[in-house]
């Protein structure tokens, strides 16, 4: 009896716990990548006195889109992981094989590697937009101010 109960929390960790992560992690970046092109399209240059002000002001949270973009495939990885564990549990438990359940269980823990591709996708998406606005916006900066 306490094995089920394990195993239901288990796969209830999987599916909200590493879901719930990866859904926070798409909503992040969302959120990140609308707020900095909003920010790009305010930016002044004539505010700024120097190019290293105008570049930080400019690369402020782009490392965490980059950091999501990166590291949401192996949150999707560890709970793949877990539902296959989970799944070959199950099966060394019940003490039979039964290829519907086992095909069942390994499509479920796939499930989470999907979603972390999804998630990871359009970060690094966003990040590469944003990093060729940055650059515009510095290559403006050092024509105006004749560095160039």
């Amino acid at each position: 009896m306490e094995d089920i109960n394990f195993l239901a929390y288990a796969e209830q960790a999987v599916d909200y716990g590493v879901m719930g992560v990866l859904i926070l992690m798409s909503i992040v970046t969302l959120w990140l990548f609308i707020e900095r092109m909003m920010f790009y399209k305010s930016v002044r240059i004539d505010d700024y006195d120097h190019r290293d002000n105008l570049e930080m002001d400019l690369t402020d949270n782009i490392s965490v889109i980059s950091a999501i973009g990166s590291n949401a495939p192996y949150v999707g990885l560890l709970g793949t992981v877990l539902g296959i564990m989970i799944t070959f549990y199950t099966l060394g438990d019940a003490g039979a094989v039964d290829a519907k359940k086992i095909m069942i269980g390994l499509a479920l823990a796939l499930k989470a590697t999907a979603m972390g591709l999804v998630v990871a996708i359009p970060s690094i998406i966003f990040y590469t937009i944003s990093l060729r606005k940055i650059e515009r916006i510095l290559t403006k900066f050092d024509v105006q101010n004749g560095k160039m």
